[in-house]
C-alpha cells in the first residue's frame, strides 16, 4: 500500500489498474446484474416512441442530483420552469442547468470521437464553471471542513504531476485492460476524483464522465442514467467509500457501490418509462375526449416541454395562438393539466408527469409512502 497522510499533497497516487485483483467473484455477479439493468434501460430508451420525452428530462433530473451532491440545492420544478429560460433562473438554478448544458456537449462530443479524454473533462469543467479552465497551479488544495481546516484528503499538487496523472487516467480510460466497462468507470472515477485536476467543479465533472464512458464503452445510447440520484442517496457511503480506496485499498467496496448505483438506478428509470407510457396513453384518450380536432403533436409537445407555453404549442403544433391557447386552457379546466402565471406569461403543467418524474421508484416490495412533487 502507498503510503498516504491527508494533510500531504498525494502526488504518490498510483496509476491505474490497481496492481490487486478487482473482479472478484462478487464484484463479477454484480456486474452481470448491472450491465442487464442498464442495457434493458438502454433498450427501452432506444425503442421509445418519442425519446425526445426522457432525453429531455433525465439530464434535468441528473443536473439537480448531482448539483445538490455540491450542497448546490435547486429544485425539479425550478429546473423545468427554466429549462428554456435560463435568464430568469435564480443563481443556483442557472448553474444546475450548466450542468446539463456539459452534459449535452459532452454526449455530441464522446458521440463524434468515440473517446472520453482529459480535454473532455477540461470542456465539461469550462461550462460547469463559464470560463475556460485549466489544471490546478497553486498549493493548499484540501478536501476537508473549511471551518477547522482538518484535511481528509489533499489532492496531488504541481501542474506537471497533475498533468502526468490526468494523462495516466486517459490513457487507463481508452485502454484495453481486459476489465469490464462497468468496472473501468467506476476506477476512473476514483481516479478522477483522487486527481482533483481543477480548482472547482470536479464533483460535477466526474459525474459527467461516468455517464460519457459508458456512452463511449456502447452501454448508452443517450445520456439517460440518473446516477447522481443514487448517489445523493448515500451521499456518506459515496464518501467514506471514495476515502476507503485511498487509506485502505479497499477497491471492491467501491466497485459495489458503483455497480449497485448503476443496477438500482436503471432498473428505477426502467419503471419510470413504463409509467410514462401508461400516462401517455391514458391523456391521449383525454385529449381526444376535451379537444376536437387537436394536432397528434400536442401530446408529445406536453410530455417534451412539461411546463408548457402557448408558443410551445404554436410552434411546434403549427397552430395560431387563439387555437394554442384554446387547447391548453380546455386541459387545465379538465385537470389534465395545471395552469400557472409566471410573470406576464402563462404555463401549463403536465403535473401527473412531473409526478411521476420526481418519484423514486421503489425496489419490488418497497411500500414506502411518495408524495406527489407539488406537496
Amino acid at each position: 500500500m502507498t503510503t498516504w497522510q491527508p494533510h500531504s499533497p498525494y502526488n504518490a497516487l498510483p496509476p491505474l489498474p490497481p496492481k490487486q485483483e478487482v473482479e472478484t467473484t462478487r464484484v463479477l455477479k454484480l456486474t452481470i446484474e448491472a450491465r442487464s439493468s442498464l442495457a434493458a434501460l438502454n433498450q427501452a430508451a432506444t425503442t421509445m416512441t418519442n425519446p425526445a420525452v426522457l432525453i429531455n428530462a433525465i439530464p434535468l433530473l441528473e443536473a439537480q442530483a448531482s448539483s445538490e451532491v455540491e450542497n448546490i440545492v435547486t429544485t425539479a420544478d425550478e429546473l423545468f420552469r427554466h429549462a428554456h429560460d435560463e435568464a430568469s433562473a435564480d443563481p443556483a438554478t442557472r448553474e444546475a442547468l450548466r450542468y446539463r448544458t456539459a452534459l449535452f456537449e459532452g454526449f455530441r462530443s464522446v458521440s463524434q470521437r468515440g473517446v472520453v479524454t482529459s480535454n473532455t473533462a477540461r470542456e465539461v469543467c469550462s461550462i460547469i464553471k463559464t470560463h475556460r479552465l485549466d489544471l490546478r497551479t497553486g498549493t493548499g488544495t484540501y478536501i476537508g471542513n473549511p471551518a477547522t481546516k482538518v484535511a481528509v484528503y489533499t489532492p496531488p499538487e504541481g501542474r506537471a504531476v497533475i498533468d502526468q496523472k490526468l494523462t495516466d487516467w486517459e490513457l487507463f480510460v481508452n485502454g484495453s485492460e481486459g476489465l469490464d466497462p462497468l468496472v473501468k468507470m467506476a476506477l476512473a472515477h476514483y481516479q478522477f476524483e483522487a486527481i482533483h485536476p481543477f480548482d472547482d467543479g470536479n464533483g460535477r465533472t466526474g459525474r459527467v464522465l461516468n455517464v460519457l464512458m459508458l456512452v463511449a464503452a456502447g452501454l448508452l445510447s443517450q445520456p439517460v442514467l440518473y446516477l447522481s440520484k443514487y448517489i445523493i442517496g448515500h451521499k456518506n457511503d459515496y464518501y467514506s467509500a471514495l476515502l476507503a480506496v485511498t487509506a485502505e485499498d479497499a477497491w471492491t467496496d467501491w466497485i459495489e457501490y458503483m455497480l449497485e448505483g448503476v443496477r438500482q438506478t436503471s432498473n428505477s428509470t426502467l419503471q419510470k418509462i413504463g409509467r410514462v407510457h401508461q400516462l401517455q396513453s391514458a391523456m391521449k384518450e383525454q385529449i381526444g375526449a376535451t379537444i376536437s380536432g387537436a394536432n397528434i403533436s400536442l401530446l408529445d409537445v406536453l410530455f417534451e416541454q412539461p411546463y408548457c407555453r402557448i408558443s410551445n404549442v404554436m410552434t411546434d403544433c403549427h397552430v395560431s395562438r387563439p387555437t394554442a391557447t384554446k387547447w391548453l386552457k380546455a386541459l387545465a379546466q379538465g385537470g389534465v393539466l395545471h395552469e400557472v402565471t409566471m410573470g406576464r406569461e402563462l404555463l401549463f403543467i403536465n403535473w401527473r408527469f412531473m409526478d411521476l418524474l420526481v418519484r423514486d421508484e421503489p425496489e419490488v416490495g418497497d411500500e414506502s409512502d411518495q408524495r406527489p412533487f407539488w406537496l
